[in-house]
């Protein structure tokens, strides 16, 4: 008698399986990913092409389009030259450059660490900066103009303080936003006790670097911001590809041949290079740095890191509040970071709500 055979596997339908569909199918996926992100990019590119265009011709002193790219060209329109090239002009650039900056800076934070709060604004890295600047201008008597190297170095300090506080063997990422959101505390209360203490011209010369404002962008300034951007930028981009393993955590990491500690202090270096030449350009720009990320990998769904979409977004936020804070308030010139305060204070509270909704909260 027959033992009685085994049931026949079913078939296998095309493109099913670890099979050549398979693979056809990761492959096809792949594609589609990059497409949305190109197409993603490309249309956060062009909004900020407009916003810098707006921004150049639209004002109290109103410019034509072809009029603004004949100056840009090296044109002499009379009345018309000064204000595109001399005001707007390095305004609009510094917008670009200082929202570029902050957005990609959050995007690496965030894909760091792993958490939506972990941007600069948040862990108190821009927070270094504006007590640097505004200790050195109200109690040593700095010259505000000379306040950007000073800010510049608070950062880096204070990011080095937090990283060695929250090392124990390696760095996690909740003890790395709880020792950053004291560090912020900490530098709070230092600018307030100082700011107690100014006089009042001193006082006066620094709340640009607890507000952030573009009211001192200038041609002369513009180096020293877009020259250590010619440098970061690349060098995040470059980083993408150890930040892309460090996102699945440090043992997956590990095995994908990826030195952990070692590319992690990199990444942290270039962005917290990013926050600190953002905020000696333009003061601490509230929130750009932490809403940038989540947009940007809300509009690429699926696409990887969205660092690219992550700085135009970046971007496009500053000139953007620069715009409504110079336009549309009735003749009121607000500061860029007051407007981004407004905006960016409550999508941190629909993004903790959100937290705490699916069990993420704490």
């Amino acid at each position: 008698m027959t033992p009685p055979s085994a049931p026949a596997a079913p078939p296998v339908a095309p493109g099913h399986g670890a099979g050549p569909g398979g693979a056809e199918r990761v492959r096809a996926a792949r594609r589609s990913r990059g497409r949305r992100a190109r197409v993603v990019s490309w249309s956060l590119g062009a909004l900020v092409l407009v916003l810098f265009v707006v921004t150049l011709c639209v004002g109290t002193f109103q410019v034509s389009v072809v009029d603004a790219f004949r100056i840009i060209g090296g044109a002499q329109i009379q009345g018309a030259t000064f204000v595109v090239w001399d005001l707007r002009l390095p305004r609009a650039l510094t917008a670009v450059g200082v929202g570029a900056a902050f957005g990609l800076s959050g995007a690496i934070f965030q894909t760091l660490v792993r958490n939506p709060l972990a941007s600069p604004d948040i862990i108190g890295i821009t927070s270094g900066a504006s007590a640097a600047a505004v200790v050195a201008i109200t109690m040593f008597g700095l010259n505000p103009a000379l306040a950007a190297p000073v800010a510049f170095a608070g950062a880096l300090v204070t990011a080095t303080l937090i990283y060695t506080l929250a090392w124990r063997g390696a760095v996690s990422g909740y003890r790395l936003v709880l020792v950053g959101i004291g560090m912020a505390a900490v530098l709070n209360a230092v600018v307030s006790y100082a700011m107690t203490r100014a006089e009042v011209t001193d006082a006066a010369e620094a709340l640009v670097w607890l507000t952030g404002s573009l009211n001192a962008s200038t041609w002369s300034r513009l180096p020293g911001l877009f020259l250590p951007l010619a440098v970061l930028l690349p060098a995040a981009l470059v980083l993408a590809r150890p930040l892309r393993g460090l996102q699945l955590g440090d043992d997956l990491a590990a095995g994908l041949g990826v030195r952990t500690e070692r590319s992690k202090v990199v990444l942290i270096v270039v962005a917290v290079g990013l926050a600190a030449i953002a905020t000696a350009a333009a003061g601490p720009v509230a929130f750009v740095a932490f809403v940038s990320g989540p947009i940007a990998r809300r509009l690429a769904r699926g696409s990887g890191l969205a660092l690219v979409p992550a700085a135009l977004v970046g971007a496009s936020v500053v000139l953007a509040a620069d715009f409504v804070g110079a336009q549309l308030l009735g003749g009121v010139r607000m500061p860029v970071g007051i407007i981004t305060g407004v905006v960016g204070a409550p999508f941190l509270l629909w993004l903790l709500a959100q937290s705490n909704r699916t069990g993420r909260g704490g």
